[in-house]
């Protein structure tokens, strides 16, 4: 790998220069990365929905003793209540802590080798290729 310092167009960063397939590969571990960190996003609002459904049950039931009918509350109080959301014992925090600690953990580190080992740590090498050749495109037209 060798580095130009001397980007000619006025943009931040050197450039880094790889091999097609090199960029392309580090391009799609970049990719891989920023969708998990979408999915993480969604685990999130999952677990705050969750959490909100379950804080108008919790509502529900006292409301459904203050009508007389505990057969409906406890059922609310002992069936659903204390439910995970996958199996009946893991709740929505465990399920983003379980992906947080381990496929984005491990994917946050294998994203930050493959950059130190193929373009000495720079990011989105592709995109910066992309903004010079457009730039110099616009800047000879």
């Amino acid at each position: 790998m060798a580095i130009d310092d001397t980007p000619t167009d006025g943009s931040a960063g050197p450039i880094v220069e790889l091999t097609g397939t090199e960029c392309d590969a580090l391009h799609e571990v970049e990719l891989a990365l920023e969708w998990l960190q979408r999915a993480q996003g969604q685990l999130l609002a999952v677990h705050h929905a969750t959490g909100h459904g379950m804080d108008h049950l919790r509502e529900a039931e006292d409301l459904l003793r203050d009508a007389g009918r505990d057969d409906l509350a406890d059922d609310i109080r002992d069936g659903l209540l204390p439910r995970g959301v996958v199996d009946d014992d893991r709740w929505s925090y465990d399920v983003v802590e379980d992906f947080q600690e381990n496929l984005l953990a491990d994917s946050r580190a294998l994203e930050r080798r493959v950059r130190h080992e193929l373009a000495d740590g720079e990011r989105h090498v592709r995109e910066r290729r992309q903004e010079r050749r457009w730039k110099g495109r616009a800047e000879t037209e």
